[in-house]
């Protein structure tokens, strides 16, 4: 178990700068006026200029897609029922996700810029979550078909 951790760890690394990165784009594409922006002018100015803010954001850019990596073994332990998988892995990438999201100042720092971003980040988890579960019930359907059809010949 803890080599699967370390190894997805490792793998969600880079995928969580990579992630960032495309976000950076589209938000440039749709905000930015034909500008790139590598980040958010709070962020830019809280670390004292830009580059700090980017390297700030693209470590733990990193370091969230190492969180969702690891977090993601949560999925494979079969004697957990759904509903516990899914309040221990949304609590775990919650942990991960909030902070971070804090410290890149990519929500308002005020209650309601927190509670503005907690529920857009329920609603794409949610939104995940049911298009995950609908694509593997739909499979658990077919093969359980296919075992139907196999022992009736």
């Amino acid at each position: 178990m803890k080599k699967s951790v370390i190894l997805r760890s490792a793998l969600g690394f880079p995928l969580g700068i990579s992630i960032e990165y495309l976000i950076t784009i589209a938000y440039s594409l749709i905000w930015g006026q034909g500008y790139y922006s590598p980040c958010v002018p709070e962020l830019a100015n809280a670390m004292g200029n830009e580059i700090r803010a980017v390297l700030l954001q693209t470590f733990l850019s990193g370091v969230l897609g190492s969180g969702f990596g690891a977090a993601s073994l949560i999925w494979e332990i079969d004697a957990w029922s759904i509903f516990k998988q899914t309040g221990i892995y949304f609590l775990t990438v919650s942990l991960f996700m909030l902070p971070i999201a804090w410290l890149t100042c990519w929500m308002e720092h005020s209650i309601p810029g927190f509670l503005s971003y907690f529920g857009i980040f329920v609603f794409i988890f949610a939104l995940v979550w049911i298009i995950q579960y609908l694509s593997i019930r739909q499979k658990i359907r077919k093969l359980n078909e296919s075992l139907r059809q196999d022992s009736e010949t």
